[in-house]
């Protein structure tokens, strides 16, 4: 049997009372569903406070860098702020390097009326400086508070559920192919 999937859900604010949680944890809902991922949470309101001191685990935890560098993809929830990305998804990414290259990396987004889509396609052109493969498909939420209940759960699911199932297997397909291609020659020297 093949090792799972290692994938990075990521966090995509640190702002206080973020409606971040409740999209993140539909999106880890599905990602545990689809049975051949293995999921690591990664938060900026958790590590950024402590990761960006210096590399190295903090109370026993694995360090940011390490994270990246043992995930084979990426699932990055963000919210639009202000027609972009939040701060604190730049800092997180930019605070790793080499440890992103090779890797694919897709977007569920939320906001008002562009549901987050500006923010991810100024994201695409971060990555792909890091050398990630971006997924083209990607779930996203217009107006997403009135989309999810006061439990987190989304009032009519069917559509994101449908288009979160696409983007779970082109994600798949793509850490697939790129972990065996690390394995068989290392990104670096192409870098």
């Amino acid at each position: 049997m093949e090792e799972k999937i290692r994938i990075g859900l990521i966090y995509g604010s640190a702002r206080k009372g973020r409606f971040c949680d409740k999209v993140a944890e539909w999106a880890g809902e599905q990602i545990n569903s689809h049975g051949e991922f293995a999921l690591d949470v990664i938060d900026p309101m958790v590590i950024l406070p402590q990761a960006l001191q210096e590399p190295i685990a903090h109370q026993g935890q694995a360090s940011l860098w390490e994270r990246i560098a043992a995930a084979d993809g990426f699932v990055v929830v963000t919210p639009e702020y202000n027609h972009g990305y939040p701060a604190a998804l730049k800092s997180l990414i930019d605070s790793v390097g080499a440890e992103w290259q090779a890797k694919p990396v897709a977007f569920v987004s939320y906001g008002g009326v562009s549901g987050g889509l500006r923010a991810v396609e100024q994201l695409r052109l971060v990555f792909a400086e890091l050398h990630t493969v971006t997924i083209r498909d990607e779930v996203s939420f217009v107006k997403a508070w009135e989309q999810f209940d006061d439990a987190g759960q989304l009032r009519e699911p069917a559509r994101a559920k449908r288009s979160m199932a696409t983007l779970l297997k082109r994600l798949h397909w793509w850490a697939i192919a790129l972990r065996n291609a690390r394995g068989v020659m290392p990104y670096a020297p192409a870098a």
